[in-house]
């Protein structure tokens, strides 16, 4: 496998996807930092950054990797072959992809499994893509992919296992590093490995002494692989957690290449309990709508506050808002 992601290939993106994404902003509570303290021993903490992805275009991180992978290739040698795109996704990216492609002009095709938030589906289809419903299984929404792509002759852009998304996504590492010049360690939800992968990249080339730690849902066992040096699941069946946004198991090939190679090997597992109690304090004290998957780094925190007492500044990326308006498990 080709390794071609890297911190200038990160800058490039950022140039090339201003005109397309919102810079987001920092938000801060007093309340969360006292808060985090009195968990702590010594009852001190860390200041805690809040990245707020959940106000980019499209409301989440994803709109960076897939408007850098859409104009990336309408811009590359193979241009005048590319008919229009194709992905799979649980939502998040199906809207940064479809809203990239109507962007360019070029049809969508988006392959959703059958759990997607109600809120994430209807979103795809208000950017105009195609919607095709599969098993909520990640062989299926592959397969389904692969098919499309084939017959209709799209090129595939995958939710996270790509060089062109990463990189995309590694974007975000210059906003944190211009606006919080002495963060100690970011702290990234993970699902596919596709946001820790770029932002792993680009601090490990510019800014090595920040730690860059990984949040996963309980069963996902990233740090497994990582000490076996492969990749170690066996299915790809999503995992049993309210953070829909990270319900895919596996990280992907390309993905795990820079997470076992350039993280800080720092993973920590969060249950449904942890993130719905740093979810709904987010909503209350931060006034944000955020989803599930955006409160893990929290909830992280909140779970392990001495791990992180003696740090300074964190940064927290809450990594997406398409949230169903109504929703039981807040109430």
């Amino acid at each position: 496998m080709e390794y071609i992601l890297s911190a200038t290939g990160i800058e490039l993106a950022a140039s090339r996807i201003a005109t397309a994404i919102h810079k987001t902003p920092i938000f801060t509570s007093d309340t969360l930092n006292d808060y985090v303290a009195s968990l702590t021993n010594t009852g001190k903490g860390p200041k805690l950054y809040f990245k707020c992805e959940n106000l980019q275009k499209t409301g989440s991180f994803k709109c960076r990797g897939a408007s850098n992978a859409v104009a990336k290739l309408l811009s590359g040698p193979e241009k005048d072959q590319i008919k229009g795109f194709v992905t799979h996704s649980s939502g998040n990216h199906g809207q940064a992809l479809a809203f990239a492609a109507k962007k360019f002009q070029t049809q969508c095709i988006v392959v959703v499994p059958s759990n997607a938030p109600k809120a994430k589906v209807k979103a795809i289809e208000g950017y105009e893509a195609k919607i095709v419903i599969v098993e909520p299984t990640m062989e299926a929404r592959k397969g389904k992919c692969n098919e499309l792509a084939e017959k209709e002759g799209l090129q595939i852009v995958d939710p996270h296992d790509d060089w062109n998304v990463m990189e995309g996504q590694g974007t975000l590492s210059l906003e944190i590093i211009e606006q919080v010049p002495d963060v100690e360690a970011v702290l990234v939800s993970v699902g596919g490995g596709g946001l820790i992968g770029g932002i792993c990249q680009w601090f490990h080339e510019r800014k090595p002494k920040v730690q860059i730690i990984g949040v996963e849902p309980e069963g996902k066992n990233i740090l497994e692989s990582i000490t076996a040096g492969k990749r170690l699941w066996k299915t790809g069946a999503a995992l049993d957690t309210i953070a829909d946004g990270v319900r895919v198991r596996p990280l992907g090939e390309k993905c795990f290449e820079v997470m076992k190679h350039l993280s800080h090997k720092k993973i920590y597992s969060v249950n449904n309990e942890d993130i719905r109690f740093a979810w709904k304090l987010i909503w209350e004290r931060l006034k944000l709508v955020v989803e599930p998957s955006s409160a893990m780094p929290l909830a992280a925190i909140f779970k392990y506050p001495e791990d992180f007492k003696d740090m300074k500044s964190i940064v927290l990326i809450l990594c997406g808002g398409n949230v169903d308006f109504v929703d039981p498990s807040l109430v």
